[in-house]
């Protein structure tokens, strides 16, 4: 079982920055890769960015390329977002997803989620 923590939402003038955090805990040995989502409104979680804990590789949503920038602490299994410039379309909620491997395969968990809202 792993366990995803969230932190560092708030509201935040456009224009502004915002760092998320995503702690992981619990059975943590194999996790292959933690990301960000954000739902867009009657829509599916969407991706905003992710990073593997193997070589680092990152892939970002379009939208907010040269904007965002996620990283890692391998040794906390910690993941975080550094968002600037930040826009009104970048309100939503923001959820933590982890790929796990496990004695039964690979597992997946999600976050609780942590607002982010953006005023004009």
């Amino acid at each position: 079982q792993v366990q995803l923590v969230e932190s560092g939402g708030g509201l935040v003038q456009a224009g502004g920055s915002l760092r998320l955090s995503c702690a992981a805990s619990g059975s943590t040995h194999s996790i292959n890769a933690i990301g960000w989502y954000r739902p867009a409104p009657g829509k599916q979680r969407e991706l905003v960015a992710t990073i593997t804990f193997g070589g680092g590789i990152i892939v970002y949503a379009d939208s907010v390329k040269g904007r965002f920038t996620i990283s890692r602490d391998n040794a906390k299994i910690t993941v975080y977002l550094q968002m600037r410039s930040l826009k009104p379309e970048d309100t939503a909620v923001y959820y933590c997803h982890a790929k796990n491997q496990e004695s039964l395969g690979y597992r997946f968990y999600w976050g609780q989620g942590t607002q982010v809202t953006v005023s004009s």
